[in-house]
């Protein structure tokens, strides 16, 4: 049977490192096994904020990469503040830690580049790929954002192809992500934004949304809403088997891994933490807090400057193989999520990850989130909100006496659904 040709359209490809290049690297590698060719169309000279060059063993061989130049203006933009490789990520200083530079930094992105400072790529992707559908039968195209501005050269494609399957993966919400109400936008850039998502919306023939209420929210604007979450795959996971590995940990470690900006750190657990160590000798003497991914230097002087300090192992950024391996050399794993009620759809696609380490979760975000439900379900850990503090000292405190016992063991309740290739397999069958 002849396979079909699906054209995804991605901004973020190996070897950009982080959690948003491998949703679709890790579809275009099962992909195939289920009737379907992946083509990808990325930039020739991306501005990733994180590169990792181990993923691109994960790079299907004979997979067609078709690559067009981008223009970006983050050299402009890192020219008026030195601090803007945050300004690339996503990220940004807030509340008392804003300078006028960031201020300004932050209005000229909200207002001047809509979506997103990769919009100078639309055009130029709309005509290249224009002439290349011209040229090749593709059955199905899909563009994923953020950045958003991709799903604008979705809506070009559709315009000069009206029967061209899109699907619009969203990897995170556009308007009703956390960080939207922070960008100063004036009244007519908001409305604009709107405008253009509504659109997307209405136009794609499928919206993918990667948590529950994301696709149901999807849904209520106007959107053919489906959700495929992230997911684990299980040629990178290290699942523990052996409960004697939990012995092997010399101190009870909590780990972070990955990026934590300002707007998602959770304050209250740091505090619960600095009491535990400074109340508790024998604790004291056996935790350790370990980051290993980009931590918001403001969060870090934070920490050490409170009775932490001497608990801290930052590792700082390492690779996608090497961060597996930490998270199985945990004993607890923290994923924290924006603290308001908008984004209780959100799931950080590590959560997949963490669930096949085995290892127990500690959650901070909104009442409600999708994240909770997960953890539920999957007997994985529990979720807590920004204020809670008494709780989360006695989950801590339950899980410490637990690994003094070398009985920490492995949770892995259900989580075959989150297998990378068990979602490939429908989202071949939501294609078909």
């Amino acid at each position: 049977m002849e396979q079909k040709k699906i054209l995804i359209i991605t901004y973020y490809w190996p070897p950009a490192g982080g959690p948003g290049v491998q949703r679709w690297l890790k579809f275009a590698k099962y992909l195939p096994e289920f009737g379907w060719n992946p083509v990808i169309y990325t930039p020739e000279n991306p501005s990733y904020p994180l590169l990792d060059e181990s993923l691109l063993k994960d790079i299907p061989q004979n997979l067609e990469i078709i690559k067009t130049k981008i223009w970006e203006p983050y050299q402009l933009a890192e020219k008026l503040n030195k601090s803007n490789k945050k300004f690339k990520a996503g990220q940004f200083d807030v509340g008392k830690n804003q300078s006028w530079k960031s201020k300004l930094s932050i209005w000229v992105r909200g207002n001047f580049f809509i979506p997103d400072a990769r919009v100078f790529w639309v055009k130029p992707s709309v005509k290249f790929l224009e002439q290349y559908l011209k040229e090749n039968k593709i059955d199905v195209v899909v563009t994923s954002g953020p950045p958003h501005s991709l799903h604008m050269i979705g809506l070009g494609l559709k315009k000069k192809f009206p029967t061209l399957k899109w699907i619009a993966d969203f990897r995170d919400p556009w308007t009703e992500i956390s960080y939207y109400k922070h960008l100063k936008l004036t009244k007519g850039s908001d409305r604009k934004h709107r405008q253009l998502e509504s659109t997307v919306f209405k136009t794609a023939d499928i919206t993918l949304a990667t948590s529950y209420t994301d696709a149901e929210n999807f849904r209520k604007s106007g959107a053919n809403a489906v959700c495929i979450t992230n997911g684990f795959d299980e040629s990178d996971a290290s699942v523990p088997t052996d409960v004697a590995d939990e012995k092997k940990q010399k101190t009870f470690t909590l780990s972070y891994i990955g990026v934590l900006e300002q707007l998602r750190n959770p304050e209250n657990l740091w505090k619960v933490l600095d009491e535990l160590v400074k109340e508790n000798q024998e604790f004291a003497d056996n935790f350790t807090l370990k980051f290993a991914g980009r931590v918001d230097d403001k969060i870090l002087q934070s920490i050490e400057s409170s009775n932490l300090k001497n608990h801290i192992l930052n590792l700082g950024y390492i690779s996608h193989d090497r961060a597996v391996e930490e998270m199985a050399n945990s004993n607890l794993l923290l994923i924290t999520n924006f603290p308001n009620e908008s984004s209780r759809g959100i799931i950080p696609g590590k959560i997949f990850e963490y669930l096949a380490t085995g290892k127990q979760i500690i959650s901070f975000g909104p009442d409600a989130a999708d994240v909770s439900k997960i953890l539920t379900k999957t007997g994985a850990g529990k979720h807590f909100g920004y204020e809670d503090s008494k709780t989360v000292k006695d989950f801590i405190l339950e899980k410490y006496e637990i690994w003094k016992k070398g009985n920490l063991l492995e949770n892995t309740q259900d989580i075959e659904q989150f297998s990378r290739k068990n979602l490939t397999k429908k989202l071949a069958e939501i294609l078909s």
